[in-house]
């Protein structure tokens, strides 16, 4: 496939490639050979299955070898000289070293992994990575999801050794939480074994073997957690001076953690009165409360009818991009809507998208959609219709499986390899503006729900910034967003805990999709009548997940040039 113009305006002669162009490329490569080798449930997400059949480690020993990888990587990248290397060369180094400084600052300065038991993700993610996606036959993922069970004893027992004195309660309560809920999951592989194999076989037999001892390992564990718990502590907070280092390594356009959060007071407002507007649309008599009351128990009547109208929204989005010729769609790209796995219902309390792997020979997405949070009863009101319509564009088209399904035919193992949240979750929330600008579901129900999604993200912006710099508590903070969106309380407490775990990724959202429109507006005004929406759109989304500072850069003509191959296969051979 052609990809798309890589920039919005005029484009120059690529430059020749530098004599350290090769040198570079073989460091990225060794780091990700690195990356995946010791992360073997990332590597699954990513397409790459060599490693399918074992878990990560948890010893403290992993984690300090870890942070001196980082190190090495990053030496290995300052010591590179930039004068033998051509001007795209350059630009990749820039971004590995963006995304290697990131990672250290999260191994050796935040160092949640002391603070947080997390055995449960890399359980979870471990058997539902092999388990949703159909890569390989059911009967071949099966087995690696028996050896992956097989190597939990072995990763619970090290689990201990990485948490130190400052453990989190409420973090440790959250995979206390998870570790109950694991079953659900085993159960559900154990049932798709018998169908696929029968009860007497004897790869079933092994199947419910490794589950049986998982089990056994997870309830000693959950006894561990649970003395661990009587000694924690409250606090989780990064503290002002350390927040404010990890927003200047998020390279937001010069923007410290004060001006990041002065954006979110005014969104919070503007989004509140655009709101109001809407509200009135629909009963000019009736209290805004209320109206969003009506707009939010518009829903199905039952959650099955609710995960199929997310499955005709998203392809009627799609549709309309096609219609209107907004975007260029990938080739071969596809999607599966699914409920949310229980173990994950804590910490996604609405919906998820999981990445296609762009290593699978066939990449497909999956959009996840959480039916409750602990069985509540009020949870249909997040499945309003016009939610549905919101989280479909979000999540599917434009949002999040469309850019990320164009970012993984870009080449640059950097641009796999750094973290770019502001982008990823801003063009999804960019997504959702632009589709009412063109036309998609404008009505005022609609309107209300964009405006209330919106007044949430700003509530995330704000929350961000005073959880971690320490000026508020999670009560307060649950308090705070039940006021602002009305969002059913356990829902409101999911999301309040999850922002907790991770600093600078909730105000990305809206903080990126701010940045995406002054972005735009500065390419309308540089490029004038040449201005074109849909190759704006394209060169930002086949760029890799960039930082958005670097896509402006990009669009200006930075970086330009012939990406060299990925030195790794489209689908890693088993």
């Amino acid at each position: 496939m052609a990809l798309p113009d890589p920039s919005s305006g005029a484009v120059e002669a690529p430059a020749a490639p530098g004599p350290l162009d090769t040198h570079l490329e073989a460091l990225l490569e060794e780091r990700f050979r690195s990356l995946t080798a010791r992360h073997p449930v990332a590597a699954t997400f990513l397409g790459i299955h060599e490693h399918d059949e074992r878990l990560g480690s948890r010893s403290r020993e992993a984690m300090e070898q870890e942070i001196a990888e980082d190190r090495r990587f990053l030496a290995a990248l300052d010591d590179v000289d930039v004068g033998g290397l051509s001007p795209t060369a350059r630009f990749e180094r820039e971004i590995a070293l963006l995304g290697a400084r990131r990672a250290l600052f999260d191994d050796d300065v935040h160092r949640i992994w002391e603070q947080r038991a997390s055995a449960m993700d890399e359980v979870g993610d471990g058997v539902f990575s092999l388990f949703a996606r159909d890569f390989a036959p059911l009967a071949t993922r099966l087995t690696s999801i028996s050896a992956r069970l097989e190597d939990v004893p072995r990763l619970l027992a090290e689990q201990p050794s990485q948490v130190g004195p400052r453990a989190v309660r409420l973090w440790n309560e959250l995979e206390l939480q998870a570790a109950g809920q694991m079953g659900s999951l085993f159960d559900e592989v154990v049932a798709a074994g018998i169908a696929e194999w029968g009860a007497d076989d004897r790869r079933q037999a092994r199947l419910e073997a490794a589950v049986l001892r998982a089990r056994g390992a997870i309830s000693d564990y959950q006894g561990w957690l649970r003395r661990l718990l009587d000694g924690a502590g409250a606090s989780f907070a990064l503290g002002r001076e350390r927040y404010d280092e990890l927003v200047d390594l998020r390279a937001f356009d010069d923007l410290d953690s004060q001006a990041i959060l002065e954006i979110g007071w005014q969104q919070l407002a503007a989004m509140h009165l655009a709101r109001q507007q809407a509200a009135a649309e629909i009963d000019p008599e009736a209290s805004e409360r209320d109206v969003v009351a009506r707009v939010r128990a518009d829903h199905p009547p039952t959650f099955e009818t609710a995960l199929e109208e997310y499955r005709a929204v998203m392809l009627r989005a799609r549709s309309f991009l096609v219609e209107r010729d907004l975007v260029t769609i990938p080739e071969g790209e596809s999607l599966r809507v699914v409920a949310t796995p229980e173990y994950l219902r804590n910490m996604l309390p609405f919906a998820a998208y999981f990445e296609a792997p762009p290593f699978d020979a066939r990449p497909a997405g999956i959009y996840v959609v959480t039916p409750s949070v602990d069985g509540d009863p009020g949870a249909m009101n997040e499945h309003s219709h016009s939610s549905i319509s919101n989280t479909s564009i979000h999540e599917a088209y434009p949002g999040h499986h469309l850019q990320l399904s164009a970012a993984i035919t870009h080449p640059s193992l950097a641009r796999l390899l750094v973290d770019a949240p502001e982008f990823v979750e801003g063009w999804a929330m960019y997504s959702e503006q632009m589709m009412r600008e063109q036309g998609f579901d404008t009505g005022p129900a609609f309107m209300v729900t964009l405006y209330t999604d919106a007044i949430w993200r700003a509530c995330r912006i704000v929350l961000d910034v005073r959880l971690h710099r320490g000026e508020i508590g999670i009560a307060e903070a649950i308090d705070f967003l039940v006021e602002h969106t009305g969002f059913e309380r356990p829902n409101a407490t999911a999301e309040v805990h999850r922002y907790t775990m991770t600093p600078t990724q909730p105000l990305s959202y809206l903080l990126g999709k701010v940045l995406l429109l002054r972005l735009r507006e500065d390419e309308q005004r540089r490029l004038g009548d040449d201005f074109s929406l849909k190759r704006f759109h394209d060169a930002l989304i086949y760029a890799g997940s960039l930082p958005i500072s670097l896509q402006r850069r990009q669009l200006a003509g930075e970086g330009d040039g012939p990406a060299s191959p990925r030195p790794l296969p489209r689908a890693a051979a088993r």
